[in-house]
């Protein structure tokens, strides 16, 4: 009986030891490592082909996308006690682009080590940094040009580009569509979004936590907010929206097009 007992007590005993090691892991680690973020395009259910994939939105329209790109900016890392890491700023502007394999992972380097959880970053260039002019973005701004995510009629980032063409019941002929966020009038167009990982990013010197993000597309006209390309279409030239009623409704929907599928922690 005192056997059985005294057995009892060590497993309990060696059980409350692995807690708290297991709740300790994250005080114990030191130094900085890496972290990368993978930004997955797809639309609705299914992994964006560009060009050939026929995407159909509830308002029966039917789009051929061939081009996405948006801004990535103002990373916020948030560790499982609740403390933050927030990235360099100078360092935290990223253009994700589906045709470019390097425009789908971005590595975050001297991150602190730790136990991560959540990840918040923009779409976008915040308003703070957009008035600190060339000097509050380093040489991101001759990327952005580069990338064709400036405006050429006025000054400022395209936050979005996303663009093909598309067909309805009432446009039967492919159509072409484009739709830029960024600032229009005394509208901004800025957004945050943050996300949960399923599972803890743990960011060591020796291990370098792939957090692989799934970007909805559908939502950019098909989310909360229903925006019809036919009632876009201009003269019969194509649907271009870049401003007016739509663009902050296109970006609240874009605030919900994101989240985290899987942590690799490799």
């Amino acid at each position: 009986m005192k056997n059985t007992l005294y057995r009892a007590l060590a497993i309990v005993t060696l059980s409350i030891s692995l807690f708290s090691c297991s709740n300790d892991d994250d005080n114990n680690v030191s130094g900085n490592g890496k972290l990368i973020l993978e930004f997955d395009n797809a639309y609705g259910a299914n992994d964006l082909i560009l060009n050939t994939q026929g995407n159909v939105t509830s308002n029966n329209e039917v789009l051929k996308i061939s081009l996405v790109k948006y801004i990535i900016s103002n990373v916020v890392l948030t560790k499982a006690d609740g403390s933050t890491f927030t990235y360099p700023k100078s360092k935290s502007y990223f253009i994700a682009d589906e045709s470019s394999a390097a425009g789908r992972e971005f590595e975050l380097t001297d991150v602190p080590a730790g136990d991560y959880v959540k990840v918040k970053f923009g779409i976008g260039v915040d308003k703070a940094q957009w008035e600190l002019g060339a000097a509050g973005q380093d040489d991101f701004l001759a990327q952005a040009d580069a990338a064709g995510m400036m405006w050429t009629w006025a000054a400022g980032y395209k936050f979005l580009a996303f663009e093909g063409t598309f067909t309805s019941p009432t446009v039967t002929t492919a159509t072409p569509f484009m739709i830029h966020t960024g600032k229009t009038g005394t509208d901004y167009n800025y957004t945050e979004v943050t996300v949960d990982m399923p599972t803890k990013a743990l960011v060591r010197t020796t291990i370098t936590p792939e957090v692989h993000l799934i970007t909805d597309l559908s939502k950019i006209i098909d989310g909360k907010n229903k925006i019809k390309l036919s009632d876009n279409n201009t003269n019969g030239m194509g649907a271009m929206i870049m401003g007016g009623t739509n663009l902050p409704l296109i970006t609240e929907n874009i605030s919900a097009m994101f989240r985290v599928d899987h942590v690799h922690n490799d």
